[in-house]
């Protein structure tokens, strides 16, 4: 009987102590769910209790444990200090299992157990915009610190110091993409773009033989140029590889595309980035262009529009707008936007002679030189070193027998554009009619010869 009564004694403490444990491994679960940063404490304080608490009722012989016997399930029986053993084994194995997932997530959520590199998250950001649906619009990740360094000496004008470390650079990190399209940036700015960019880009007043306008290439450098612009594509090419561009890659592809005459990639490229910035007022402006060069006059009209919208006022647009309506033959329309870029700019301190030019040009095909005189006075007094604004005075000058007049100004656009085969043609009537055989002979010489080596017929207006 006194045994009975000490064994139904001693069961309390071992169910105290088991729903004790249950109690602390509820409280350590709370704990747990409520901050994962107070879970080792959590963790050794429980023990500890536990410990305490269970002493008595574990004072039997221990087995030894199994191997991973943490991660293995446990059969409960009914007797008392099984039970106990039990419960007990069972917050064990939950302190496991949790002891055993915890450290990765501390170590996904620490900031410095796995080191990014800024030159990798900016691929990662472009990768996402070009997955997102063109989010390209977004800044240029921050760069490391060698191409930041780089990029702010090709802003300083020292272009050829920053493709020097670039390149410096990329001897180090082959797969960088951000270096590889910097380089492409500092080699286009290397060709002076935005000059030569207009220059290639520039619409021609007078149409070829066959109705279309097409633009001539006769810059000194070309070569040189052109290399240049493949050297830039092969960097964005090369970086591409790694990591995709975004919009602002996109615009310098599309400008070396232009500079090396292939209008049809310029405009896939222009077309691609205006997806990603519509309110690009540039892209917008310079896709007209290139639509224009296609001959694809309604498409450059919508491109033209779409600048304006952006970019309200613009005369330069507005010039080339009324280009694209002549393209179609649309003068009045055509006109129209000549007079509204011309009133844009009467209050400006500098003025574009585009507008006075083109409008210039226009009335000369109507058969309206005196109007045309007036226009292209004005574009001369703002330009006096522009070629064609010459020519068109000289031009209309000879359509009222002013030959001295044309002279003069058809001489001036040549010394102007030397290698224009239309001056050396136009020049040689102007001569002739004045009596100056040998001058109109060696004129005309000039004229055959330069058509026969199909020379450019003009420089370029910008």
């Amino acid at each position: 009987m006194a045994q009975r009564l000490e064994h139904r004694a001693a069961l309390p403490p071992s169910q105290l102590a088991f729903w004790l444990s249950s109690v602390f491994f509820l409280a350590n679960l709370i704990l747990l769910l409520k901050s994962v940063v107070f879970l080792e404490i959590a963790i050794v304080i429980f023990a500890m209790l536990v410990t305490c608490l269970c002493t008595p009722v574990l004072a039997a012989p221990t087995s030894k444990p199994a191997k991973n016997s943490c991660l293995t399930p446990f059969r409960i029986s009914s007797s008392g200090n099984t039970r106990a053993r039990g419960g007990i084994a069972l917050v064990l194995t939950a302190l496991a299992v949790m002891q055993w997932t915890a450290p990765k997530s501390a170590c996904a959520a620490s900031p410095q157990s796995a080191p990014i590199k800024t030159l990798d998250s900016g691929r990662q950001n472009r990768a996402q915009a070009s997955a997102g649906g063109g989010n390209s619009s977004e800044p240029s990740p921050p760069l490391d610190p060698i191409l930041a360094e780089a990029r702010s000496l090709a802003d300083k004008g020292m272009a050829s110091e920053a493709e020097r470390r670039v390149r410096q650079y990329l001897a180090v990190h082959p797969d960088s993409a951000n270096a590889h399209f910097l380089l492409g940036h500092i080699l286009f700015r290397e060709i002076q773009s935005e000059a030569r960019l207009e220059s290639q880009l520039a619409l021609q007043v007078q149409a070829p033989m066959d109705g279309a306008k097409v633009l001539g290439r006769n810059s000194s450098d070309a070569k040189d140029r052109d290399e240049k612009a493949k050297a830039s594509l092969a960097e964005f090419t090369a970086g591409a590889k790694y990591s995709a561009p975004i919009a602002a890659d996109l615009k310098v592809v599309a400008f070396d595309y232009v500079l090396l005459g292939d209008y049809l990639d310029a405009d896939k490229w222009l077309t691609k980035m205006l997806e990603w910035t519509p309110d690009d007022a540039q892209g917008w402006y310079y896709l007209g262009r290139t639509k224009y060069n296609e001959n694809r006059f309604a498409e450059a009209i919508s491109a033209f529009e779409q600048c304006l919208k952006v970019d309200p006022k613009n005369v330069k647009a507005e010039d080339n707008l009324g280009l694209s309506y002549a393209g179609l033959g649309q003068n009045e329309e055509a006109a129209t936007a000549y007079q509204t870029a011309i009133a844009w700019q009467s209050q400006l301190p500098v003025k574009n002679p585009g507008p006075y030019i083109d409008l210039g040009s226009l009335l000369l095909d109507e058969n309206k030189p005196d109007e045309a005189i007036a226009n292209l006075l004005q574009a001369v007094e703002i330009s006096p070193r522009d070629s064609k604004a010459h020519e068109l005075l000289g031009k209309a000058y000879a359509r009222l027998d002013q030959l001295p007049k044309a002279q003069t100004e058809l001489e001036k656009a040549l010394e102007l554009s030397p290698q224009s085969t239309n001056l050396h043609c136009m020049l040689a009537p102007v001569y002739r009619k004045q009596g100056l055989a040998e001058k109109a002979k060696l004129e005309f010489d000039r004229c055959t010869a330069m058509h026969g080596t199909h020379s450019s017929p003009e420089t370029p207006r910008p």
